[in-house]
């Protein structure tokens, strides 16, 4: 029994030391790993802070994983798209007026997707939620960056392509209207356009891009805008420049566009440039091709009217094709074209305009060398920052659905057209006369039919009482009115047509801003009625007023 106990004993005494000695193997080679894994720092700074401050183990392990941009350039790499099978077809959204409730586009975008759209070209001007020192520029309803968000949600979830668009030469009033940035005028008495000589301008651009792009991490595309460079060339410092450069005006343009695009394309790899094509147009071949704006950059060629000129687009095309752009794409419009105060669309006057670009469409297998990308469909809100608004988003949504099932179709067919009537939900389409029968089903069809009686009946209607009704001229003259007396049984001839046209008015208008509100913040509803209502319904209610005053005064002397 002892000796097996001492066996036992020497067994158990065995184990231990072999517990023991496999921990220290093991010790060993944990230091032995560590070591290695020091040298491998050691030779590679990537792994050590500022200072030789070395990094944790951790840390190491997740730089080793991912390889470091280079310090001095800031870049941001984007999923690249494939968009070279695709056609676009870009709806252009002008929010610097009338910018509709992102509640609205909600509502919009599933009927964009519907007729044929697969983009939205978002010109946000001051409605982006600009921050730190540009904060400034925010109209008083700007979205916020959550609204910004959703816009983009929506869009994707409706197969939309989000494409921005950031004016950084002409067009920039919101901007320069600014006392802040008043030094960056090209010519001081003008907020149009920038001077592109001053350092301060590219530092603003350079900001206002990243703020926006990187907002819209997810685009393929950034649109600079570019276009109606206004007095370019007349500031001071341009005119230096000129007389220094053989009165190149051009290739002062170009350098300006040559800094914005390498800008774009060097911080936020894989995104491409689209640009209005106006200013290129006198621009030459050799100009434009040394300029290098070609590699990156895509022109887009604008034209509006009902009838195009096609040799000269086609003359437009051939120049950026040698040039060496590689893609182009054309600009047509579905309103806001054909007048600053326009309230009601032409609806044949922008179908002619699709029916012109379709056929340069199809004639762009003459022109191997460049490859037509997409149509931006432009529904410009005001002619600059400081016009008046054009015809409101729901009263063009009529002429964008023609246009953009025209471009769908190849052209505007029975087909077609029954396509279009099926999705909005009219019963037939007048092109001549610009309207549309049956009560419509579209988001912003009440406001669409509202727009029309206010355009065709409310001047008239009033018109009609002040100027054609007698017992009015005779009896109730700017001259009674002035001096407060009429006799009440004449008056009587004609005060209850007064009355009822007023209270009819009213009570549709009370309704009509109703409409309004749900689709526009208020500075908008504001704007639009006082410039489309009031200047004759403020006459109608004045007249109203008058009557009612001297009506009670019982036939009183004239008052001197």
């Amino acid at each position: 029994m002892a000796f097996l106990r001492i066996q036992k004993l020497n067994l158990l005494r065995l184990t231990v030391l072999l517990i023991v000695a496999l921990a220290g193997i093991r010790f060993l080679f944990r230091d032995s790993g560590a070591l290695d894994l020091h040298k491998n720092i050691s030779k590679n700074s990537n792994f050590w802070g500022k200072g030789g401050e070395a990094k944790t183990h951790s840390q190491a392990l997740e730089l080793s994983a991912a390889k470091e941009p280079d310090p001095k350039q800031d870049t941001k790499k984007r999923l690249s798209k494939d968009f070279s099978a695709t056609e676009m077809r870009l709806v252009h959204l002008d929010l610097k007026g009338a910018a509709p409730k992102v509640s609205y586009l909600e509502q919009v975008f599933p009927l964009l997707s519907k007729l044929g759209a697969n983009g939205v070209l978002v010109e946000y001007e001051d409605m982006f939620p600009f921050k730190g020192e540009l904060e400034i520029l925010k109209a008083p309803y700007a979205y916020s960056e959550d609204d910004v968000e959703k816009i983009q949600q929506l869009a994707k979830l409706n197969g939309l392509e989000v494409v921005p668009l950031v004016q950084t030469f002409g067009h920039v009033e919101f901007i320069l209207k600014h006392d802040k940035y008043r030094y960056l005028r090209e010519v001081e008495r003008f907020p149009n356009s920038f001077n592109p000589h001053v350092p301060g301008t590219l530092s603003l651009l350079k900001n206002l891009l990243s703020q926006v792009i990187d907002k819209h991490r997810h685009s393929a595309w950034i649109h600079i805008g570019a276009d109606e460079v206004f007095h370019l060339g007349e500031g001071m410092e341009s005119k230096t420049w000129i007389s220094r450069n053989n009165g190149d005006v051009g290739k002062m343009y170009l350098n300006h566009i040559k800094e914005v695009v390498n800008f774009i394309v060097t911080k936020y790899q894989g995104l491409q440039v689209l640009l209005w094509d106006d200013m290129l147009r006198k621009i030459s071949v050799g100009a434009i091709q040394e300029s290098g704006i070609p590699k990156h950059a895509s022109p887009v060629l604008w034209f509006y009217s009902p009838d195009l000129d096609l040799e000269l687009i086609d003359t437009f095309v051939s120049k950026y094709a040698d040039s060496g752009f590689e893609t182009v794409w054309f600009a047509s419009a579905f309103k806001g074209t054909t007048g600053p105060t326009q309230a009601w669309t032409p609806l044949n006057d922008h179908l002619k305009n699709h029916l012109s670009w379709l056929k340069v469409i199809q004639a762009m297998s003459k022109h191997p060398d460049i490859k037509f990308q997409g149509t931006a469909i432009t529904g410009w809100q005001r002619y600059d920052h400081y016009s008046v608004l054009c015809e409101l988003l729901p009263v063009g949504i009529p002429s964008l659905a023609v246009c953009l099932q025209t471009l769908v179709n190849g052209g505007f067919t029975e087909a077609t057209k029954k396509k279009t009537l099926d999705v909005l939900g009219f019963r037939n389409i007048h092109l001549e006369k610009g309207t549309c029968e049956g009560n419509g089903a579209f988001p912003g069809s009440e406001v669409y039919h509202m727009v029309e009686k206010i355009n065709s009946q409310l001047r008239e209607s009033i018109l009609k009482a002040l100027e054609e009704e007698s017992a009015i001229q005779g009896w109730f003259s700017l001259y009674h009115r002035k001096h407060r007396f009429g006799n009440p049984r004449n008056l009587e001839n004609f005060g209850s047509k007064i009355l009822k046209l007023h209270e009819d008015w009213e009570s549709f208008l009370q309704n009509f801003r109703a409409q309004l509100d749900a689709i526009y913040f208020p500075d908008t509803v504001e704007e639009w009625m006082e410039e489309n209502v009031n200047p004759h319904m403020d006459q109608l209610r004045q007249l109203v007023k008058d009557y009612k005053e001297i009506v009670r005064l019982n036939a009183k002397p004239k008052a001197l």
